[in-house]
């Protein structure tokens, strides 16, 4: 039926709590405990209940408590702390990113928050680490991905205990972005040609402090539904789908941030998911610069940085030359290369013309830094891909390594956080103030350290048996079942566990 439009429901936010509205729609809140803390008083069961998303939340609370609020001085106070701190730590840094100054961050996935279910794993995690730690640190950083309607799968455990997969979808309505538009008013979109015709993308952007993150988004009334499809799930099983991801991130990404007007100076591969990106760059360098392949060559090399996770053969994806050629075939004319010439920087040395494209190897010839992220890795990556470079002694093979730390307000608990900023200050993470700051932990009173752990001890196990109940509850178990699960685990008994994805790309 024509006609049909969409409407959300918001309520009417008192004058006092405008606020909210604008900590919404950054996800700066998502590691600022006393800005989760805002959201958590107003209800928290129903912020449990919305998964922790502060605007689908908002559709949920009665107008009688936020008029409530809005006359609460308490609240008021903690609203305006927190109003005060944001405006320090983001307002001033909203021109950061311009022109050419710009460092870009391209990964498949971004683990921000739970809320924005657009990463998988351990990767993702990073890459949002990365993101958040450079808003605390003002860096002139984007991230760029892509927006999935699926994201990927959440498991469960039907009655015989074998596990399920299930693809919700994600209401883009209840995420914090925004359509990028030009400076006319009118929506960004990029194409790239793919062997079915041309794939647009229109361009959102997700604000993570001042950082924007840029995700690019099939799903627009200018594809056909099959194209459509290609942002619909992460790390798609189909090898055509995930080509054309692949393609579109790294090709159309670079696309997205010329057409916003940014030139990256830096370029950030975060595996070689997005290694397409710098055929575009040689494009659009040889076009500004005026300059032949080999110098661009010699230009992007010196200006990226690639990062390899995976320690396994299988978490690398490679495609077949065929599949590739219809994607690259419509860059020869401005790369001055042949099809073939270009399919070759991703192929291993004597690996034959018609062997798979490598985006791990494409990735470490577009590039001249490269590192795996522990010591351990490291050598672990020289000796897989050794054979790049024959002849070379395993120990020089040029892919160093960095220890992959995490931003810590993200991870560190409650109880945790609130000991440090009485003992060392409220900027303690920072990194401005870690290298002297730490020596306050020394005045910490065992006894506080020891409740410390015991609270967060505590809410694990609670959580523990919430996450026990819950599909208990859908498999409609019997009521012994959920009683035992509602009582699992004891907080006073020394528990050692793990929790991982079992999947082909990780090491058991």
């Amino acid at each position: 039926m024509n006609g049909l439009k969409t409407y959300q429901v918001f309520p009417a936010i008192p004058e006092p709590l405008e606020f909210l509205e604008t900590l919404a729609r950054n996800l700066w809140w998502c590691w600022h405990l006393d800005a989760i803390e805002l959201y958590r008083r107003v209800n928290p069961s129903l912020w449990r209940q919305s998964g922790r998303n502060p605007i689908l939340f908002s559709t949920l609370v009665p107008q009688s408590r936020l008029e409530e609020l809005s006359t609460d001085e308490g609240y008021l106070a903690h609203l305006e702390g927190v109003k005060k701190k944001f405006d320090a730590e983001v307002s001033p840094y909203s021109d950061i990113i311009n022109g050419d100054r710009t460092i870009a961050y391209f990964s498949m996935e971004f683990g921000v928050h739970e809320s924005l279910p657009i990463f998988a794993g351990g990767l993702g995690v990073l890459a949002g680490d990365h993101l958040k730690a450079a808003a605390d640190m003002h860096l002139p950083l984007v991230g760029v991905g892509l927006l999935y309607r699926q994201g990927y799968f959440h498991q469960y455990l039907n009655k015989e205990g074998w596990q399920q997969e299930a693809y919700p979808d994600t209401d883009i309505f209840q995420l914090p972005v925004f359509r990028v538009r030009d400076g006319s008013g009118k929506e960004v979109q990029v194409s790239v040609t793919g062997p079915d015709g041309e794939i647009h993308a229109s361009v959102q952007k997700i604000m993570v402090g001042c950082i924007p993150l840029f995700l690019l988004d099939t799903n627009i009334p200018e594809n056909p539904v099959e194209i459509r499809n290609i942002t619909d799930r992460l790390y798609a099983g189909d090898p055509k789908q995930r080509l054309a991801q692949e393609v579109l991130l790294g090709i159309g990404g670079l696309r997205a941030l010329k057409a916003m007007g940014l030139y990256p100076k830096i370029v950030h591969m975060n595996e070689g998911h997005s290694a397409f990106c710098g055929l575009e760059r040689l494009c659009q360098i040889k076009a500004s610069y005026s300059v032949n392949l080999k110098e661009a060559l010699e230009i992007v090399r010196r200006t990226t940085i690639f990062t390899t996770h995976t320690p396994v053969a299988a978490g690398h994806d490679e495609f077949a030359k065929p599949m590739v050629a219809p994607f690259v075939e419509p860059l020869q004319e401005c790369l001055g290369a042949t099809t073939d010439d270009i399919i070759s920087w991703g192929q291993a040395g004597g690996a034959g013309s018609d062997a798979p494209l490598s985006m791990f190897v494409l990735g470490l010839r577009l590039s001249q830094y490269h590192n795996g992220v522990s010591e351990l890795h490291g050598k672990v990556a020289r000796r897989m891909w050794s054979h790049v470079w024959p002849g070379w002694p395993e120990d020089e093979i040029p892919i160093h390594h960095v220890t992959n730390g995490v931003h810590i307000p993200s991870w560190i608990s409650v109880e945790n956080a609130q000991l440090f900023d009485r003992y060392l200050g409220p900027e303690w993470y920072l990194p401005q103030n870690t290298r002297d700051g730490f020596k306050g932990i020394s005045q910490i009173y065992d006894e506080e350290l020891w409740q410390a752990r015991h609270m967060s001890r505590t809410r694990l196990v609670r959580s523990c048996r919430e996450n026990l109940v819950r599909p208990f509850g859908r498999r409609n178990a019997p009521l012994v079942s959920v009683q035992a699960a509602d009582s699992a685990l004891d907080p006073d008994v020394l528990t050692i566990g793990f929790a991982r994805r079992f999947a082909t790309c990780n090491r058991a």
